[in-house]
């Protein structure tokens, strides 16, 4: 019988016990019926609870002061989404008129399409 890779190692030493896979060489258990969940992958969401994603169009929800500066990002300003990240500001992205920034996804809404 063949037993998928090992997905912590990818080791082809996979045996079956029960209902578990077993790897002997990283000692890695799993169910080969579950539905692998990637932790690694960031869920961020707008304002409204709509999932955002790397290459996104959003628009500002409210007024934001440039920290650090005088400027003013006004509502209805458009930015693209350039990659997501894990902190505070998790969205980094170009703004039309003020360049690469750090938003917060509390204060955008996805632009429809």
């Amino acid at each position: 019988m063949s037993f998928p890779n090992c997905p912590q190692c990818n080791s082809t030493y996979v045996y079956e016990d029960q209902t578990m896979l077993i790897c002997p060489e990283c000692a890695h258990e799993w169910n080969p019926n579950e539905v692998v969940v990637d932790e690694d992958v960031l869920i961020i969401k707008d304002m409204s609870g709509k999932l955002l994603q790397e290459g996104d169009k959003v628009t500002l929800a409210k007024d934001l002061k440039v920290k650090g500066s005088s400027q003013v990002l006004k509502i209805g300003t458009k930015a693209t989404i350039k990659r997501l990240v894990d902190g505070d500001h998790d969205i980094d992205c170009k703004v039309d008129g003020a360049g690469d920034m750090m938003l917060k996804s509390q204060f955008v809404k996805k632009a429809s399409a």
